[in-house]
Parts: structure tokens; C-alpha cells; sequence
């Protein structure tokens, strides 16, 4: 689309929307695992051939997944227009940067900075990192640092815990070999056994910088993380299956591959991070109670925090009640449980054409009442990008007195 049509198609929503923007779910597949069946669609919906199924649905993306096999917008959002045209959320900020993210935002950043998840898998994710910038700047990819935040009310799956890092005995003792006949073999899941397990907890969650190993648990996770889908899988047999080992090396500099092979994969990993002996402690994102804003109507609470890369809230409003919102930049928004009105929009959890929306930033720092209409909370769940709220909290160093 011609960018002068797209602007003048974004400039129209903004005013019909008064600033808001609706938007339409995002769904991505994977082939490599089985789904949870829990993202709300119906159940002949998830199997999508040799693409796999639907485990993730992405919210307010800019960002492309990178699968192996997909459509050419996987990943992407789209604007919900009364036009019925298709214009996606990545094209709209490169043609209206200002005018969604504020001019001076616009200026010192090149887009929204941030990807907000969904995901569901029946099975344990295999374990696997997120490069660094260092790793994945020479094949033009961002880095991944990411968030979890687990809902309540839902079941947590057969895995309801999470591998983080290895034993800390292996990094102080630079054991580190260990981990390589695993991915030269590429036979088993017994890579696992050097790492720890850390259970899932509804209404709580985690901060993982990038480069930190990890396997996932089968909770349904709503996940905030930097723009990117980069990724090393270490772990061969997932679910029963052996998965592919081009996943090991997917963003492996060739001639990094060439020259260490499986080696190369070892040398992304944070390891410092990874063995931490407080690893828990340090990374554990329990809510946060935000007293500033606290109303006689509802409470918000800081759910993914120790970090400015991206951030966070838990916005509740009681039945009948109201909020107003006030804020320091553009985020969008995931309705997850009742409904009511964002800013005169009716919302409501679970509708996929009501519980997503973007606010831009000239709306997001003006007063919005958020109102509750049904007889339940409503909750909702605020999604922001680098260096919007940068008096976001930060875990206090454990122990006290070490080098962060």
C-alpha cells in the first residue's frame, strides 16, 4: 500500500477512535509442539497443517514470526477498521510514528520496541536461549529479553514449572562442556538434568534477560519481551519427538557454525546469569501494588518490572466501578477477564473483536475512564515499550552487596 494512503487510512481510525486504536488477533503456529487448547478458539481451529498448530496469539505486533513455514504476515497485527481494509499495525506506525508513539518517542525510536504474547502448549517449551545483541546483530536480528506473567483461573497444564539456568556448580567449577554432547547427539531430553525447575505460580511470573537457558512450563503464559522470535533449542527430544536440529543453529552466524559448530550455541549463553545460585530471588516478579494510582474503584500493579527495555501493569476495576488512567506513553491493552468501556470502547475478555486495543500516546497521558459493566473484576492487562516508564521497579540485588 502506497504510504500516503496508509497514513491517510491510520489518521481516519485515530479520529474515529479518538486516539484508540482496535485491533484483531494475531495468531501464530508452531510445529514443534503440541497446543493447550486454551486460547480461546474453537477446537478444529488450532490444527493448521504442515505449519503445526496454533499455540500463540501475538498482541499489537510489529514483529514477524520466524517459522519455517507460514504465511508472509504471520505474527503481524492488524487494525479492526469499519472500512474493512487491511492494513497492519507495523505499517501504521512506520507511516504515523508521531502520531501513535508522540513525536519525540518517534524520534529516538524507530517503532514500538516491544512484543506482547500469548502462549499455550500441552508440553513442556524444549530448552533453549534467546540471543544477545552481540549474538544476533551481524544477521540484523534484535536481541530477546522477556517477562511472564502467569493468569489465575486456569489450568496449569501437566508441567507447571519452568527450567531456569544450570546448577551453579557448573559455572563455578566451568563445567560448561557438559551441555555439548547433548547437542552434538541430538538424541534426548536429558539436557535437563543440569538445570533447575521453579514452579509455576498463578498471578506471579519472571524476568529473563537474554542468553539465560530455559524450558518453559505448560502454564498458559502472557509473555512481554523485546522485538524479536530469535531463538537456539538445546533440547533434542521434545513430547515424545526428536525436533529438528536446525532449531539449534536457526540464529547462529554461519560462520560461527562453521568454524565452532555445536560450540557456537555454548558461547551465546549468558552463564553468569544462568547459574546464579539466587537465580530465583533475582528474577521472580511477584505484583507490585502501585499506590500512586490506587482508586476508590480499582488498583493497578507493576507485573513485569526490573527491567526499562519494557514494562508492565495489572489494571483491576470493581464491578460497577470506575478507573482513571493516566499514563507516560503508548501501550496497548489484552481484556482478560470482564467487560466494560475503555475510554467510551466496550471491551470485553475473550471477544477477539473487544479485548485488544491500542492507546496512543497522546491518549495514554490524558485522563481515561475505564469503566466495569459486568459483575466480575474486570482485569487488564497494560503492555508498554523501552523507556516509557523508567521509574518502573527493580529487584533488589540478593544477596545484598553482589555485583549485578
Amino acid at each position: 500500500m502506497e504510504p500516503s494512503k496508509a497514513r491517510a487510512i491510520v489518521e481516519k481510525a485515530l479520529v474515529q477512535g479518538n486516539g484508540i486504536l482496535r485491533l484483531k488477533p494475531a495468531w501464530v503456529a508452531r510445529d514443534f509442539l503440541p497446543p493447550g487448547y486454551r486460547l480461546g478458539l474453537k477446537e478444529e481451529e488450532y490444527d493448521v497443517g504442515e505449519r503445526g498448530y496454533i499455540c500463540e496469539r501475538w498482541l499489537a505486533s510489529v514483529t514477524k514470526a520466524d517459522n519455517r513455514i507460514g504465511p508472509p504476515d504471520e505474527g503481524l497485527s492488524y487494525l479492526a477498521l469499519d472500512s474493512g481494509e487491511q492494513l497492519t499495525l507495523k505499517e501504521a506506525v512506520e507511516v504515523a510514528g508521531a502520531e501513535i508513539m508522540g513525536t519525540e518517542y518517534a524520534r529516538t525510536h524507530k517503532g514500538l520496541g516491544r512484543l506482547a504474547k500469548i502462549y499455550d502448549f500441552a508440553a513442556r517449551i524444549p530448552y533453549h536461549i534467546h540471543q544477545r545483541k552481540e549474538d544476533v546483530a551481524p544477521l540484523g536480528r534484535n536481541p530477546k529479553e522477556e517477562a511472564y506473567y502467569f493468569p489465575e483461573g486456569l489450568d496449569m497444564g501437566p508441567h507447571p514449572e519452568t527450567f531456569f539456568g544450570v546448577h551453579p556448580h557448573i559455572v563455578e567449577q566451568k563445567k560448561m562442556d557438559l551441555l555439548l554432547p547433548h547437542l552434538v547427539e541430538w538424541k534426548d531430553d536429558l539436557i535437563l538434568r543440569y538445570s533447575r525447575a521453579y514452579l509455576l505460580v498463578p498471578g506471579e511470573g519472571f524476568h529473563l534477560p537474554s542468553g539465560v537457558l530455559h524450558a518453559p512450563g505448560t502454564a498458559v503464559t502472557i509473555e512481554l519481551q523485546e522485538d524479536s522470535d530469535v531463538f537456539a533449542m538445546l533440547q533434542a527430544k521434545v513430547a515424545g519427538k526428536i525436533i529438528s536440529k536446525d532449531l539449534l543453529f536457526k540464529d547462529v552466524p554461519p560462520d560461527k557454525r562453521a568454524q565452532l559448530g555445536e560450540r557456537a550455541v555454548l558461547e551465546q549463553i549468558d552463564w553468569e546469569t544462568s547459574g546464579d545460585p539466587y537465580f530465583y530471588e533475582n528474577r521472580h516478579t511477584a505484583p507490585i501494588l502501585i499506590q500512586e494510582t490506587q482508586q476508590e474503584g480499582g488498583e493497578e500493579y507493576w507485573i513485569y518490572y526490573n527491567t526499562t527495555k519494557f514494562s508492565g501493569k495489572k489494571l483491576v476495576v470493581k464491578p460497577g466501578k470506575s478507573f482513571i488512567s493516566v499514563d507516560k506513553g503508548v501501550y496497548n491493552i489484552l481484556v482478560w477477564q470482564g467487560e466494560g468501556r475503555y475510554d467510551g470502547h466496550p471491551i470485553k475478555a475473550r471477544d477477539f473483536d473487544q479485548d485488544e486495543l491500542l492507546i496512543t500516546y497522546a491518549k495514554a497521558t490524558t485522563p481515561i475512564k475505564v469503566e466495569n459493566t459486568g459483575r466480575e473484576d474486570l482485569v487488564i492487562i497494560k503492555f508498554f515499550g523501552p523507556d516509557i516508564n523508567l521509574d518502573v521497579p527493580m529487584i533488589p540485588r540478593y544477596p545484598p552487596g553482589s555485583a549485578a
